[in-house]
């Protein structure tokens, strides 16, 4: 899917099979070409003046057009030519500050020169980038906040860890890099399930998840009490599927006795229909069935699908309930 980043869209198919840390150039058509290491030739020594106060930001001083910009684009002309070609169109640029020049410089080339480079996720990573664009998803946690707890909570490989947080699954993640798939972890979480969207973006194996268990907060008295159970959800994955299929029988028998009736009283009219159309309607009612019959599998499909999927959920609500009942957690 097409990648929309910082006002720079691309296609990442070609990122597969190297490795993180790698430069790439965003070529024509969003695609991804490896950057080559390129040695920046220092020009001659910069002309730069003492002061800017004499310059008059009037938006005179740019000499190419934004439509001769798109003609150099055209041409397949590279974002550092381009960069080179508004410098000596620049009236002011040898009049500005060392600093200044260097100013423009950066601001011109991240506007284009489209270069991405693509690195390992990680919690220092994904903290940052959080708190930097979506700040109010991990409720403003701050990412050295984050790292005293991870030290303060003792967070190691082979601990037996409890977690309940809201920040969309980060304090999770970073808890799972910190183990590195050593130990268990039991999430606790408010609502219908746990949220882990910042988890599932550090990309770690399906080991890490093994370990990984979830318990709704609104259970826990009953635990501490003796009375929970997990009956709410089906013993057996095939239990409804069986109800599931009678019930799509008596739905088919209601159908085919709608089908009937409508037949009796069109039998007049279809009478005076010729041949050809007769044909037509069989070979159109055929393929009726055939819908029919394929639509019935998927649901059945569908049904059996959701069925083991519950079943799963009572097992591992079932697995973590177990794990808290020893109630030896090491933090």
């Amino acid at each position: 899917r097409k990648i929309i980043f910082e006002k720079q869209w691309f296609y990442l198919d070609n990122a597969i099979g190297h490795i993180y840390g790698t430069t790439f150039e965003v070529t024509t058509g969003g695609n991804l070409q490896p950057k080559q290491e390129v040695e920046e030739t220092t020009t001659e020594t910069k002309e730069a003046g003492t002061d800017n106060r004499n310059i008059v930001d009037d938006g005179k001083s740019q000499k190419l057009t934004h439509d001769d910009i798109k003609a150099l684009k055209d041409k397949g002309i590279k974002g550092q030519e381009i960069v080179q070609q508004l410098i000596e169109n620049s009236t002011t640029f040898r009049d500005k500050t060392e600093f200044a020049q260097d100013k423009y410089i950066k601001k011109k080339k991240k506007k284009y020169e489209a270069v991405i480079t693509i690195v390992k996720p990680s919690t220092r990573i994904l903290s940052t980038m959080y708190y930097a664009r979506e700040p109010g998803k991990i409720n403003h946690l701050r990412y050295d906040t984050l790292a005293q707890m991870l030290t303060l909570g003792n967070i190691r490989a082979g601990n037996k860890m409890i977690v309940m947080e809201t920040c969309a699954g980060l304090v999770l993640g970073a808890m799972m890099e910190r183990m590195g798939g050593y130990g268990s972890i039991i999430q606790m979480y408010p609502g219908g399930g746990p949220v882990r969207a910042a988890t599932s973006c550090f990309g770690f194996p399906k080991l890490f998840f093994d370990n990984l268990h979830e318990f709704p907060l609104s259970k826990v008295d009953s635990l501490l009490s003796g009375t929970f159970s997990t009956e709410t959800l089906p013993s057996e994955p095939e239990d409804n599927a069986l109800v599931e299929e009678e019930s799509n029988g008596l739905t088919d028998e209601k159908q085919t006795s709608l089908q009937e009736a409508e037949e009796e009283s069109t039998t007049e009219a279809a009478m005076e229909i010729s041949q050809t159309e007769e044909q037509e309607t069989m070979d159109i009612n055929a393929e009726d069935v055939q819908c029919k019959e394929n639509k019935e599998k998927e649901n059945k499909e569908n049904v059996r699908e959701k069925q083991r999927k519950q079943w799963e959920r009572r097992k591992k609500l079932m697995e973590a309930a177990a794990l808290l009942r020893e109630k030896n957690a090491d933090g």
